[in-house]
């Protein structure tokens, strides 16, 4: 069977690509003209929530209330936005292979289509613990967050150890966010982290030792300095003990990592000029075979 035939096919069903359908109306693509492709099962949504009020023990942040691009203050685009719009979204729908030279992408599912322009906007996923090979990080009850399922599963492991512990391994963005959103659970949490204090890249020590002191003031347990090495878990694969490169090891029932981000290069990857860990893009870079979009989408809040 032959492909089916887009004028302007977008991949990736985050805020980047959220963002970019609203220009696109903008510009006036007309109906049918342009489709996008999201491996998540919802539209596109303002990613930070995830880290903040979606994680709340009361009144929390759920969809439809926060997608794009209400984060700016316009038009929440729910499945309806698109569909009201002309354009084609489909969700659950992860492209498997791409081929720049012959135009063509094609799903998980196996179908497959020609593209006249293609926008890349996968942006980017997690780094993780098994990446670096670490002892136990296939235990259950270690969680990462990008994502609403990430954070669907984390919410329902807080309701079930509230009252237990938590260990934060990471002192950036997501470390600091989801240290407090524990905090806000009843749950006794401990960060861990190998820089000299919060947020080493924007906070100078003055202000970490502010925002630190004030985490303290919530009975947040702060190590620095060291690192997880591995954890150990019990029978049944559960995560029980985080072993620290100073020879420490925290009793804990939950973890949750955040420690960065790597570009999220999937079936283009090799097709197209890389420059650090990423594809080479720069404001101009925008011709109309193929452009990019590697949005990293961030914002800070605590309790």
């Amino acid at each position: 069977m032959d492909a089916a035939m887009l004028k302007y096919v977008l991949v990736g069903g985050g805020v980047a690509g959220g963002y970019a359908a609203r220009e696109f109306v903008k510009l006036g693509v007309d109906p049918g003209e342009l489709a996008i492709f999201s491996k998540e099962a919802v539209a596109p949504y303002e990613r930070p929530a995830l880290s903040k009020a979606y994680l709340f023990p009361e009144s929390p942040a759920r969809l439809p209330g926060f997608h794009t691009c209400v984060g700016s203050g316009g038009e929440r685009q729910a499945p309806e936005w698109y569909a009201d719009n002309g354009i084609d979204l489909h969700l659950n729908s992860e492209i498997a292979k791409a081929d720049t030279k012959s135009k063509t992408i094609t799903t998980a599912a196996g179908k497959t289509f020609e593209y006249g322009s293609l926008l890349i906007a996968t942006g980017s996923t997690f780094i993780n613990l098994a990446d670096f090979k670490t002892p136990g990080a296939d235990a259950g009850g270690i969680h990462y967050l990008r994502e609403v399922n990430d954070a669907d599963n984390l919410v329902r492991e807080m309701k079930d150890i509230k009252g237990g512990e938590a260990v934060v391994v990471g002192g950036g963005y997501i470390g600091v966010e989801l240290a407090a959103c524990l905090a806000l659970n009843s749950i006794r949490v401990t960060m861990v982290f190998p820089d000299p204090h919060f947020m080493p890249r924007l906070f100078t020590p003055e202000i970490a030792s502010f925002y630190e002191g004030y985490y303290k003031g919530k009975g947040i347990n702060i190590i620095k300095g060291t690192s997880v090495t591995a954890f150990e878990k019990d029978d049944q694969g559960n995560v029980t003990k985080v072993i620290l490169g100073d020879g420490r090891s925290l009793s804990t029932n939950l973890v949750v990592v955040g420690i960065g981000a790597k570009p999220r290069l999937g079936p283009f990857k090799g097709q197209l000029e890389e420059e650090k860990g990423g594809f080479k893009v720069n404001l101009f870079y925008a011709n109309l075979q193929v452009f990019s979009c590697l949005n990293p989408y961030i914002s800070f809040g605590c309790f």
